[in-house]
């Protein structure tokens, strides 16, 4: 099965949230079975029986006879990547490409159970790292080489259509004739000359006191929390703090509403600003056990009462946040969390 990673996402979410319902001992085999199965991952060993016995209702959420799972489109997270091998009992292969480059890049192996890597480049094309000196990324860093990722091959496009100011950025040839495309994505290879994704240059923002965000690293740390069905941080240059807007999981916000006593419709309590803060102390808790920095932590947030779907323009149809198109929709809320309102 081909997955964008917001789809396994939501299957880890949906199965933890069944999980943490069942009975104490249900729940305490599980983990011990889920604990059990990580570690012997890690050790390239398999365990059938905890397959046969404890993961195979999950399994069968997905058929029961899921063999592999290929992942594209978007940053998959570790945690997620580890509990599709362990309750699905298969290898997940992530694989790295644009549309500038035919799709090709890398692909992982079927047995490298490593998490967050996209595997090694096709034979089709080649890749480097090209030094970004704001961003602080070289390629000449130890013990990993870092930088911007650069395509070369027959794969790689002739450019923008009617495009050539663009076109002229993002391509270059080099002196043997071979095309490059400059992908605006931060990777490191390891030793085994397999690609990591670390970072996006237009993600990474400089506050005004000289600290970059990586706006695309705080929203992985945050984004598997129950609590929350989707999220977009957000920085600019002008200001010493980062902002969020939280798409809010409403099962999870109606009981944490009522634990706190709080009444109202649904849009009422996203709209409220005590609702607002004690999400914001949630996502607090998570960011600091995800090893944020201070300045890394949302200081506001926005509750937004709809979902974003690609029908609304918010995301792209692998679910990709639309930076610039949810500036523009929370603009008014912008100005207010930075105090212009």
């Amino acid at each position: 099965m081909a997955a964008v990673p917001e789809i396994m996402d939501r299957i880890y979410k949906n199965v933890m949230n069944k999980v943490n319902e069942m009975s104490s001992f249900q729940r305490n085999l599980f983990i011990l079975a889920y604990n059990y199965k990580m570690e012997q991952i890690s050790k390239g060993r398999s365990t059938p029986l905890c397959d046969r016995l404890i993961f195979r209702k999950v399994r069968s959420l997905l058929g029961g006879n899921i063999r592999i799972l290929l992942s594209g489109g978007a940053p998959l997270s570790a945690t997620t990547q580890r509990f599709m091998n362990i309750c699905f009992c298969c290898p997940v292969g992530q694989g790295y490409g644009l549309t500038e480059s035919a799709g090709a890049g890398t692909i992982t192996e079927a047995w490298d159970y490593n998490t967050g890597r996209v595997g090694a480049p096709l034979v089709c094309c080649e890749i480097k790292l090209k030094n970004w000196e704001e961003g602080g990324y070289f390629n000449t860093d130890k013990p990993h080489p870092r930088g911007e990722i650069l395509i070369g091959g027959q794969n790689v496009t002739m450019g923008y259509y009617k495009n050539e100011a663009k076109t002229k950025a993002d391509f270059f040839e080099d002196e043997n004739g071979q095309r490059w495309l400059c992908t605006g994505d931060i990777g490191e290879f390891d030793p085994d000359g397999c690609l990591k994704i670390i970072d996006r240059k237009k993600d990474l923002v400089k506050l005004q006191a000289g600290e970059y965000v990586s706006l695309g690293k705080v929203e992985a740390a945050l984004k598997n929390l129950p609590l929350i069905d989707n999220i977009c941080a957000y920085a600019n240059s002008y200001h010493s703090y980062v902002i969020g807007f939280v798409v809010p999981n409403q099962k999870e916000l109606t009981d944490l509403a009522r634990k706190k006593g709080l009444k109202g419709t649904w849009e009422e309590l996203c709209n409220s600003c005590e609702m607002e803060n004690e999400v914001l102390k949630v996502l607090s808790e998570a960011a600091v056990s995800a090893s944020l920095e201070k300045f890394e932590i949302p200081v506001k947030i926005r509750l937004s009462p709809e979902p974003w779907t690609p029908e609304t323009g918010l995301v792209t149809d692998a679910f990709k946040l639309k930076r610039k198109e949810l500036k523009t929709h929370y603009q008014a809320d912008i100005e207010r969390m930075y105090g212009r309102k």
